[in-house]
């Protein structure tokens, strides 16, 4: 058994990133497993007796994971090559505060432990600091199913009935979390169901490729989608299956082309999941050619031309790459426009970003940009896992030397971001 423990403990040694100026990339990065895919894959896991994961990325938040997974009962084997195996019977339904805490996923092992077990007693998660992300919908389905709900001491239980008193449910809002919770309860069910106002992020139908192998069938007309299920005895006991490529950590590396790559080669993608991304690097100027079916060369511009950004549920533009794109537009020819629609305080990053130079101004949900011509170094701070990132960027394109504390926001989010950055000629150090 992997001990994930003291993996952790290794990664949560580092405080801080030390990122100098770099002139220019000129080489090839390779895009890691999806995050936001590996985390409900995860919890989809607890359905079966044996589970192996391709393409898996080791990072903080995979390894909180997994760390539930061996307190619930799990044996957790590392690979090796991006492969883990999880196995073996669910010992326990209790989700601790001592791990939920530290990660907002956590909330996804309650649908893991309800389609399962039938019940589950999960601590209210954590995770970044960005703004309200209630878990209203979450309950609301459980309660049109007609589940048991109790709060008590930070902790919410959960029992499902024996039969479901409904069969249809719509999500007031589109909530991805919420609607790969219900996925993962209703698979306790036998039988017909219809979810409607669905997210239809990539990693909301990976988890639905992942149940398919277990044996459900699914269709899907718009955000509505049709479940038939063969009930919790009837799922397979055992599968493979390979994690779809982090879409968040490809565009971040395509913003770091567009600003040094000579050209930067990105691999291992999935061209089809960064529709919007793409297309505002191409309003801002910036040259992409596509080499083959999973990767692009990017090359870097003089200076993007400024744009106008609204986040949105995909196929929006994503929430989880606007600091990323504020980096990059901070040095931009004219001016920026960013509305967040997504979350109500995700713009911390901004005052980090002024501290470099920037000429960032925040009126409510919007973000008003001047682009300059140059950043400077200095110590800064990372809000959260996307503004951690939006730091390095700033960082490499900086003069002088940028010091980035609290990066154990970036661990939770990017598998060895720095060992990538190294590879390619750009000198950035973790730091104790």
């Amino acid at each position: 058994m992997a001990d994930i423990g003291k993996l952790v403990e290794e990664y949560l040694q580092y405080r801080t990133l030390r990122v100098r100026s770099c002139e220019e990339l000129k080489g090839e990065v390779g895009i890691s497993g999806a995050k936001n895919s590996a985390l409900p894959l995860l919890a989809a896991s607890l359905l079966a007796e044996r589970v192996e994961l391709e393409n898996f990325p080791l990072l903080l938040d995979t390894l909180y994971s997994l760390q539930v997974l061996q307190l619930l009962g799990k044996e957790v084997s590392l690979k090796g090559k991006g492969k883990i195996e999880i196995k073996g019977d669910i010992t326990s339904y209790e989700v601790p505060y001592s791990v939920a805490s530290r990660f907002r996923g956590s909330i996804l092992f309650m649908g893991g432990l309800l389609g399962a077990v039938g019940k589950a007693k999960v601590a209210h998660p954590g995770g970044c600091a960005i703004g309200s992300r209630p878990i209203d919908q979450h309950l609301k389905f459980l309660e049109s199913l007609g589940g048991q709900i109790t709060k008590s001491g930070g902790y919410i239980y959960v029992r499902l009935p024996k039969r479901p008193k409904k069969r249809n449910f719509s999500f007031d809002i589109v909530t991805v979390t919420g609607t790969e919770n219900a996925l993962l309860t209703l698979t306790a069910f036998e039988g017909e169901f219809f979810l409607n106002n669905i997210a239809l992020e990539p990693e909301v139908l990976d988890l639905l490729e992942f149940l398919k192998s277990l044996g459900i069938k699914y269709r899907l007309e718009g955000r509505s989608l049709f479940l038939s299920l063969p009930g919790r005895k009837n799922l397979k006991r055992q599968t493979t299956h390979k994690v779809i490529p982090d879409r968040i950590e490809a565009g971040t590396f395509l913003v770091i082309g567009a600003l040094l790559g000579n050209p930067l080669k990105v691999k291992g993608i999935n061209l089809s999941h960064l529709g919007a991304v793409v297309e505002k690097l191409t309003q801002a100027g910036i040259k992409l050619k596509r080499t083959s079916d999973n990767e692009v060369e990017v090359y870097r511009v003089e200076r993007p031309k400024g744009l106008f950004i609204e986040t949105a549920p995909y196929p929006g533009f994503p929430t989880d790459m606007q600091a990323q794109f504020m980096a990059m537009l901070s040095v931009a020819e004219g001016n920026s426009l960013i509305t967040e629609k997504i979350f109500e305080n995700r713009f911390q990053h901004a005052l980090e970003l002024a501290r470099m130079g920037a000429d960032i101004t925040i009126k409510g949900q919007t973000a008003f940009i001047k682009g300059v011509r140059k950043l400077e170094g200095a110590p800064v701070r990372a809000t959260d896992l996307r503004a951690s990132a939006s730091l390095v960027i700033a960082g490499l394109i900086a003069k002088g030397e940028t010091l980035i504390e609290d990066i154990g926001h970036l661990l939770r989010g990017y598998e060895n971001m720095d060992q990538k950055l190294q590879r390619l000629g750009c000198f950035v150090q973790l730091e104790r």
